[in-house]
């Protein structure tokens, strides 16, 4: 086996998708962010198309050319730039691509590197307090993008927001942003705006909230089958990451042998260490130091000592283990390896974190069939 591998199983990807679809009436964007959230852009993206996907999301617009450059003809939305990036929005728009604007200097920015009816999503913040236009500030907002609409500079394809608790089903504020969202709306179609799109809901919101799909639905962590709700409810997702590495190396050493730098774990009796060629430089938190779980050859262990930058060490006791021996750091679970969540909750982060963060010296793989 390679040195170390991310696998990721196209086929789960598809059938989250196809699990998501069928749950609305609405579009779906496969949400592809981060390189697809570690999985890596181009394979995540491919397999929700075969899933049913019909748009797709980056935060980046440098990721959504990639799509564009690698082939993809469906509507892509890229949504999170700065004043620097003029250059780059001309080429997104030059693409094809979709840009979100939040306010007056994006539309302007817009306007000025169109060559064409540029396509636009107008954001509005319902309570999120990120990205998007405040309440107050909306109708100008609107205002502007309707006179040039009207001026055929930009065309306002979709109107759009994002959840704060959608994960907190029963949430007193998802109700808030829905009613703010349809007030955003009003607003719009009072200015003579009415979007081809309306799109509010994530991952949690897809799968549990259908009066908020509207037009479009935006999944990103469910499309690679990790739950928006972790503990709750798998909604019959797959995850579909498998992270691994090959024993580097394998030693006796006897009782009180200190472990890694700091010596943070001694050896309580004579065992075996085996030695695993990932490290903080390849996403695995130095937070895992005595705490991030691992099966090696069908038996589940915990990290011993300090996590370095490369590597880190396992007490596996007397378990036979060679060199060239398989390490599951975490997978779907179904062979009882540990999950994503599994590391999450060993290191108090979540797991979205713990699968985007794998680093690139970790070659991506792609098993199963689309």
């Amino acid at each position: 086996m390679l040195r170390t591998e991310a696998a990721v199983d196209v086929t789960a990807i598809r059938d989250n998708v196809a699990t998501l679809k069928a749950g609305t009436v609405a579009e779906v964007m496969a949400v592809v962010k981060a390189d697809g959230y570690g999985h890596g852009l181009i394979g995540a993206a491919q397999a929700a198309r075969a899933g049913g996907a019909t748009w797709f999301g980056t935060a980046t617009l440098d990721e959504a050319i990639v799509l564009r450059e690698a082939g993809f003809t469906e509507h892509v939305l890229g949504w999170l730039w700065t004043p620097g990036e003029s250059e780059t929005v001309r080429s997104a728009l030059r693409a094809g691509i979709d840009v979100s604007v939040s306010n007056n200097w994006q539309l302007e920015t817009v306007r000025l590197a169109a060559s064409d009816t540029a396509r636009i999503h107008l954001k509005i913040d319902t309570g999120l307090s990120r990205n998007g236009a405040t309440a107050a500030d909306w109708p100008a907002l609107v205002a502007a993008a309707a006179s040039a609409q009207a001026a055929r500079e930009v065309e306002v394809v979709g109107i759009w927001s994002h959840f704060a608790y959608a994960d907190e089903p029963g949430h007193p504020t998802i109700g808030r942003q829905i009613a703010a969202f349809r007030e955003a709306l009003d607003v719009a179609a009072r200015a003579g705006i009415t979007p081809q799109v309306r799109h509010l809901a994530n991952s949690a919101a897809t799968l549990t909230l259908p009066e908020a799909h509207f037009d479009l639905v935006r999944p990103g962590i469910a499309v690679y089958g990790l739950s928006p709700m972790p503990g709750r409810q798998d909604f019959g997702l797959r995850p579909a990451m498998t992270l691994r590495a090959a024993v580097a190396g394998v030693k006796r050493v006897p009782g009180g042998a200190g472990v890694s730098y700091g010596h943070t774990y001694t050896t309580g009796r004579e065992t075996t260490l085996a030695l695993v060629p990932l490290g903080y430089a390849d996403g695995i938190p130095r937070r895992a130091t005595n705490a991030g779980p691992v099966m090696i050859n069908g038996s589940r262990f915990t990290i011993s000592g300090r996590v370095c930058m490369d590597q880190f060490v396992v007490d596996v006791g007397d378990l036979p283990v060679v060199s060239g021996d398989a390490v599951t750091l975490f997978g779907p679970g179904s062979h009882g390896e540990p999950t994503a969540q599994d590391w999450a909750e060993a290191v108090g982060t979540i797991h979205y974190e713990i699968v985007t963060r794998v680093g690139p010296r970790v070659p991506r793989t792609y098993v199963g069939q689309l």
